[in-house]
Order: C-alpha cells, then structure tokens, then sequence
C-alpha cells in the first residue's frame, strides 16, 4: 500500500478539478492520496465518493499558509473528524478568499460592536501604504484612545483570543499549528527543504506531529536528514510529490513520483484514527 499526502487542484493553484485528479491519481502506482489544497478543504464527501469510483483511499488534508519571522512556512493538517467545516476553518477559508483589506473592514466592524472603538478605514490605508496588518490598528486605535497601550490594545482588543479577532491570510506558524490542533488535525512540517536557511532549524523546534521528510524535490541526503530528524523527535513521516499538474513545472513532481509505506505509512494511518 502507498500513500502520496500531497497534492492540489483547482481549488487552489493545481490545474485539474478534483474529478479530474482522482481519475489521474487511479492510474498511478498509489492507493491512498491527500488533497491539500491550500488554505482551503471543501468538498470532502463528494471527494470520498470519487476516491470509492476509483478505487482509491482519500484523506481530508489542508496545506496552511504561515509565516516565521516574515518569511514562509507552510504546514500540513490532516483532519481527523469533520473539523474541516467547523466554524472556525469555515471562517478561516472565507478569510483567504477575501483578503487583507476586507479583513480589516471586518475589524472595525469588531472594534466598534464588541468594545464601541472606532477607526476609519482610510486611516489604516494611510498608514499601511495599502498593506493592512494589526499594528497599523493598533496605532489607529492609539491615535483615537491615547488611554490604550499598544500591549493593551493587543491583548484586549485584538489579539488572537479577543473577541475582535479575524484571522489574517498571513498567520504565523505558531498560529497556524494551533488552527489546526483546535481543528483536530495531525500536524506536519511541508517540504522543510524549502525552508529559508536562517529560519530553518527554530521552525524544525516547534511543535509538529511529523515532518514530510519524503518530498519530491528533496535529494537523497535531504530525506536521510529528515528522516533523520523524525526518528530524534519522535515524529511521523510523510510523503508527497506536491503535485500541481501544470505542465513543464520543475518545482513539483507527478502523482507518486514519492510515496509513503510500510511502518511509517501504518503510524500515519493510525494516528487519524
């Protein structure tokens, strides 16, 4: 039995529908795939109805987009129930669709109704340059209520557990892994190979289920690491060829081109159960 945990369609940057990649996916040397589209698992009992039309074993999955210290950080959540429509990912996929901007509308709306503070849109426009992030509500909001704290501000108002609180398209990789543990998922680490060098071995320190140490563009002393690096902190291993379908892309690989089996893929099974 062989698993690729890896790969997306048209829900977000892949080329070919759900359907479309089912059927690809039959014709491959696999039994059991992932579609982790990113930030974004819909669709989940018509995709387990084409898995069953085509003979193969599908498993809900989510690629989240994150950042640490600025830079990219993506990590892969394996639903383990019907957590992929609760509220918080449902408002979490409408957040991504919609963006920065409606999300700071969506905080003055929060501002002014749970704590009646108000700030302007335009203000955060202009302090932004267009790019609206929590500190530019913070100050606006300072601007407004000198009485506040920027420390005040964010544990009161609009941090993570405040009742203002939106989630942004740009979570932070302690974020995102919390996300997806409220949301009962397994946890992993995508392509760590991708993983900026400065940045590298502090995100390998956080709180992971596993690691895809098996990915389509690693080299061989790639995976031996990673592989490695599972067996030292006592994390699952997974596989995925990343696939996208667009044609001459070198950056991701076809539909098994790696797999997952043997020991590692009966731990990854049994940890979703």
């Amino acid at each position: 039995m062989k698993a690729d945990l890896h790969m997306h369609t048209t829900e977000s940057d892949g080329r070919l529908t759900r359907k479309e990649l089912f059927a690809y996916a039959a014709t491959k040397d696999v039994d059991i795939i992932s579609i982790t589209d990113h930030d974004v698992c819909r669709h989940v009992e018509e995709n387990r109805s084409l898995a069953r039309e085509h003979g193969l074993k599908y498993i809900p999955g989510i690629e989240l987009s994150t950042l640490y210290q600025n830079k990219s950080v993506h990590l892969l959540g394996y639903f383990t129930d019907k957590s992929y429509a609760s509220t918080s990912m449902r408002k979490y996929y409408r957040m991504i669709k919609e963006g920065r901007e409606n999300r700071a509308k969506q905080f003055i709306e929060n501002l002014k109704r749970h704590f009646d503070i108000e700030i302007s849109y335009e203000r955060l426009l202009e302090l932004s340059s267009g790019i609206i992030a929590r500190p530019h509500i913070a100050r606006a909001i300072m601007e407004n209520y000198p009485q506040y704290s920027h420390d005040e501000i964010f544990d009161n108002f609009i941090g993570d557990d405040a009742k203002a609180f939106v989630p942004s398209t740009e979570l932070t990789t302690e974020a995102g892994i919390k996300l997806l543990r409220k949301n009962n998922c397994v946890v992993i680490l995508a392509h760590p190979k991708l993983l900026k060098p400065y940045i590298h071995d502090d995100v390998l320190k956080l709180d992971f289920d596993g690691i895809e140490a098996i990915y389509g563009m690693n080299s061989s002393t790639e995976t031996a690491l990673y592989k490695q690096m599972a067996k030292d902190n006592d994390w699952l291993i997974t596989a995925g060829s990343d696939f996208h379908g667009i044609r001459n892309d070198t950056s991701h690989k076809d539909v098994g081109y790696v797999s997952l089996s043997g020991d590692a893929l009966m731990e990854f099974l049994k940890k979703l159960d």
